[in-house]
Formats: C-alpha cells, structure tokens, sequence
C-alpha cells in the first residue's frame, strides 16, 4: 500500500496537524499526568483553548467557549466515567472530541462511528472467517474493535453519534463501561481494560427519540452541553479563524474574506436561530435547520470556492448567495416563506446590506 505525505492530506489527524503545538506543551509540561496520558489535565486544557506558554511559544484555540466545560470535560476523563459531549449540529462536539483524544493518547484513530446499521461487532469484536473455520475460534481469529484495542492499550477512544446506535446495541457498552470489562465468552476469556481507557462520546440533542440512551447507560456518562457561541463577535471569531484554516487546508487561491462579510453571515444566521433582529425590536419566524456556527463556515467555505474559481478571487456577495440560501431553506415551502420575509423586512432594509439582498432574491426566485 501507497502512503500520502502530509502535504497532500486533506484533513490530517489532530495529532499530526498540531504535532509542534502538542511536543512543545510535552516540554513544559511538568504537572502530575493520570496513568498512560500523554500530557496533565492542565496541558490538554491549554491545548484545547490555547495561550502563550512561558517559553513565548504560542498555542492556537481549537475551542473558542467557556474554559469551565473544557476543564470538566478533561477531568471526567480522568475519572472511571466516560464523557459525553452534547449539542446541536455544528457546536463542535466532534472536533473537540478528536483534540481531547489526540492531546490525551497520542493518536485518535480509535473511532466508532455510530449509525442505524451499527452492529455488537463494531463495539466488541468480529471475526476473521477464513482462519475461524480453518482454525476455530482462537485469539488470532478475532478481529479486535477500537473499544477492544483502547482497553488493551489503555487509550481514549471516540465515539460518534451515540444515539444513533440502535438501542440494544448501545446496552453493549455497559459492562465496558461499568466493570471496565469486556467478555469473549468463546475463548472462555476477556479482556480488562488497561489504565488510561476511556470513551468520549458524541450526541446531536436534536436526535431525542431516535434511540436514547438507557438510564443505566446514561449514568455511565458525565454529559457536558457544547452551547452555540454567546454573543456575535464570538461566533465571528470562531468562523473567521476555522475559515483561515481550512483555506489553507484546501489550498483555494482567494482572498481571505472580509471581517464584514463573515459578520453580515454570522448575524443573519443568530438572528433566524433566535427568532429576533440582534436589536430586539423585530420578531422573526425561524426556519427548520439548525444554522449553527459549522453551517456558517460551510456557506463561507463555499462562497470562496466560487470567489476563487469563477469570479476575481474577492468574496462579494453573490458569492454568499446560494450557499446561504441552501442552509437556510431546508424545507423548500416552509423555509422558502420564512426566508423571503426576513430578506423584505430585514436585510432590504439594512445599510451596506443591499448587495446581499439583490443576490439572494435572485437565487431564491
């Protein structure tokens, strides 16, 4: 098999983007670490929100919010419960879940993916067929999941959309969880998980009623609620600085976009979220989807894809449109209404906004 350079990567792992940021902290870092962590509880939360280390070396914010959910998150692991990060689409839960597992083990390719189709296999362990009937059940014979090899090494290891997962397969992670244990009862045997084990899971809180969580299931885990920013220069500089890296990332020959033109999307997404204009004096219906802060660095990633290769490398607003107008109308009736009122009523009525207003009536006409 062929390997890929970094360069040519699109989406390196946490651990190899940040790899100077993470060796740098590992040098300075003389604070007590829990059994099999790379770094101290205090380093992983500087990792995550950044800072100026005393040798003047600068660390980069992953997570622009509240310190104190950062510290708790950190803590759990440190504890015998797993950590479940919760939140709408776009409020980062998977992100922070890859940067706490890669500053904490090392590597963060341990990953279960939760889907309707998730099965026991991919939680506990599967079968190499071939040498099973050649050879019976035996250790070389089974093919380990990433719960089986995290408790074996002692490692973190993430797991998205939980509540996804079909409910009687969730119920396997409770002995995992619980008794720090997993069975194999055809070798007559079991595995005990290893010092430094842990699971950080995700969850959308908008999936409530698709397969929630069991009561014995949830007391297994701390749940901590990633919030949408709290105020718009936050949520500005969020997308701005998440925009800045994927550009790069994706290597698109355009111009950084302007402050205002992030801030006029940033605004038009918190006020339908809301329901209200960021002045308070006017109510407004809200669409179906979500428009989270990911959302607004997708319609802005997308607007300098167009900028780069069909127009003249600056971001303007009918580059904005159409992704604008595809986060917000969802539902092609009942979003298109909602959408067109708020373009009369308040983007036409704004300065320096009718721009954006002419490029979006003509998308949604």
């Amino acid at each position: 098999m062929s390997t890929t350079s970094t360069e040519n990567l699109l989406r390196p792992h946490a651990e190899v983007l940040y790899a100077e940021e993470l060796a740098a902290l590992a040098a300075v870092d003389d604070r007590p670490k829990p059994t099999n962590w790379k770094l101290s509880p205090w380093a992983v939360v500087t990792y995550l929100l950044g800072g100026k280390l005393d040798n003047g070396f600068e660390i980069e914010p992953k997570y622009i919010g509240q310190r104190r959910l950062m510290e708790i998150a950190v803590a759990t692991l440190a504890t015998d419960r797993a950590l479940l990060l919760l939140g709408v689409p776009g409020t980062a839960k998977s992100w922070v879940s890859e940067h706490l597992v890669a500053a904490i083990s090392g590597h963060s390719n341990l990953l279960v993916q939760g889907t309707a189709g998730t099965s026991e296999d991919a939680i506990r362990y599967s079968w190499n067929y071939a040498r099973l009937i050649a050879e019976g059940p035996s250790l070389g014979a089974l093919v380990p999941s990433p719960l089986f090899k995290g408790m074996q090494e002692g490692s973190l290891v993430r797991l998205e959309e939980l509540t996804r997962i079909p409910s009687d397969v969730q119920d396997t992670l409770i002995t995992m969880l619980s008794e720090k244990v997993l069975p194999i009862p055809e070798l007559a045997t079991e595995v005990q998980a290893t010092r430094g084990f842990n699971v950080v899971a995700t969850a959308n809180d908008r999936d409530k009623g698709v397969n929630e969580l069991s009561s014995a299931l949830r007391r297994r885990f701390n749940t901590v609620v990633l919030p949408l920013p709290t105020d718009l220069a936050e949520e500005v500089r969020i997308v701005q600085t998440r925009v800045a890296k994927q550009g790069k990332a994706l290597q698109l020959p355009v111009e950084a976009p302007a402050v205002e033109q992030i801030n006029r999307l940033v605004t038009i997404f918190r006020e339908l979220r809301s329901g209200v204009t960021e002045n308070g004096k006017t109510k407004l219906k809200s669409p179906s989807g979500t428009l989270s802060t990911g959302e607004a660095i997708s319609v802005m990633n997308s607007g300098l894809a167009l900028a780069a290769y069909f127009g003249d490398g600056s971001l303007r607003a009918h580059d904005l449109a159409a992704g604008l107008t595809g986060a917000v109308v969802k539902d092609p009736v009942q979003d298109r209404v909602v959408w067109l009122e708020y373009l009369e009523t308040v983007v036409k009525e704004r300065d320096g906004w009718k721009d954006l207003y002419r490029a979006c009536r003509e998308v949604v006409e």
